[in-house]
């Protein structure tokens, strides 16, 4: 299969361009449905667990604010990555290279290694696609994928699985794109702020986790650039600018589609790499302020928590003390842009949002595990690999990882929950 390097935003392939999206829950099949256009060239397919039957039945009904009620009928629909790995044609034969493999599954590194997942299906010309909440998320694709371009991507977006296979979006389109090479890694070896005394032999930081290098390859070792040599350190130079030059071109390719050929207006490109995790910092102040703080004030909504001067307090000082740290993280001393919302907007306008629970803690009443490491725990150690605490956010992940554990333990020993 060629690449696609040489297309130009504005024209359609030459050939057929083949996506697979990992994951087939709301978000996930709504920017699928309008990615899918065969008459272009493009031709777009899903990995579906709960939901298999329901697709491969009905396809996705989606009721949508933006576009009206349709059907979406994928190219093809698979119940594992393996299927998915082997030619969707019935007729066909051999493995499949799949042109953009996007992941929109719950980011869960304490739980599994997605990069392992979805290796079957990485080929040569592949382009690795990152739709996930929190930080840091992108690195263990870069350490298992050295050579493949990454975008990461960040969205707003409102929508829900109201049964299996049907999708409704309530409110918002809009999605943020970006290359990414290796600036969220919280590795020692590629941090040029963290000293050795916060790093000790090993690639472990000062509280123990091993971590490897951003553009490491798998199983190698993470120290190797204490010996870089001058030559070695411009290969690494230009692996991160052809890196990021791939994966712009690449994400250029993906915002002329959904806005050219799928109708939405909002999707952004990111002006650098820097600016899109910025993007994602910013995102993070919302998050990791108001879901971990639901489940630990016993189950309070987003509206409810702003109106109680305790918790607003308490959820002002999380987002300030990321608001803080992001210039120290981002690098330059480039924080969020003047048109971000500040913590008091953001307070404000959730003051309307009556009746909204937040994502960790639907799955913490459903008894399912919660995106704390990509939300809590990864920006603490991303800003401790750079010389900088967050003790607010360090206290609420300390405290909401112990009570998924005791939940846990309680339930496998048959226990009260």
């Amino acid at each position: 299969m060629g690449s696609l390097d040489a297309l130009k935003p504005g024209a359609d392939p030459s050939r057929p361009v083949h996506v697979v999206f990992v994951g087939a829950g709301a978000v996930g099949c709504f920017y699928a449905s309008r990615l899918h256009h065969p008459s272009h060239n493009i031709h777009v397919s899903l990995i579906a667990r709960s939901n298999y039957k329901a697709l491969t039945e009905n396809g996705v009904q989606l009721q949508t604010h933006t576009f009206g009620d349709y059907v979406f009928r994928p190219h093809a629909v698979f119940p594992t990555v393996a299927a998915a790995a082997v030619n969707p044609n019935p007729s066909g034969a051999g493995p499949r290279e799949w042109d953009y493999i996007i992941v929109t599954t719950k980011a869960l590194p304490d739980r599994s290694d997605d990069s392992a997942l979805i290796a079957p299906l990485v080929g040569p010309n592949s382009c690795i696609v990152l739709i996930q909440n929190g930080v840091g998320v992108e690195q263990p694709y870069r350490s298992r994928f050295p050579t493949t371009p990454i975008i990461s991507a960040v969205t707003v977006i409102s929508a829900e699985q109201t049964s299996p296979g049907t999708v409704r979006q309530n409110r918002w389109t809009r999605i943020h794109l970006g290359p990414y090479s290796n600036s969220a890694s919280f590795s020692s070896s590629s941090l040029p702020s963290a000293s050795s005394s916060s790093s000790p032999p090993g690639g472990q930081t000062s509280n123990g986790d091993n971590t490897t290098g951003a553009l490491t390859a798998t199983g190698s070792s993470p120290l190797s650039s204490q010996n870089t040599t001058a030559a070695a350190a411009a290969d690494d130079k230009a692996s991160i600018k052809r890196l990021q030059a791939l994966g712009s071109q690449r994400a250029a390719l993906l915002s002329d589609w959904w806005t050219r050929l799928g109708g939405i207006r909002d999707v952004d490109l990111a002006a650098d790499e820097t600016a899109l995790q910025a993007i994602r910092w910013h995102k993070l102040c919302i998050n990791a302020a108001f879901n971990p703080s639901a489940v630990l004030s016993g189950g309070r909504g987003n509206a409810d928590m702003v109106r109680d001067p305790e918790l607003r307090a308490h959820l002002d000082g999380i987002m300030r003390e990321i608001w803080e740290v992001a210039p120290r993280v981002l690098g330059g001393g480039r924080g969020f842009p003047a048109s971000a919302a500040t913590p008091e907007k953001i307070l404000k306008s959730t003051e309307r949002n009556v009746g909204s629970k937040p994502s960790m803690l639907l799955d913490w009443e459903a008894g399912r595990p919660m995106e704390i490491e990509v939300i809590l725990g990864n920006p603490i150690r991303i800003a401790r690999a750079r010389g900088v605490e967050m003790p607010r956010l360090q206290t609420i992940y300390a405290l909401v990882r112990s009570m998924q554990e005791v939940k846990e333990r309680r339930k496998k020993e048959g226990g009260k929950l």
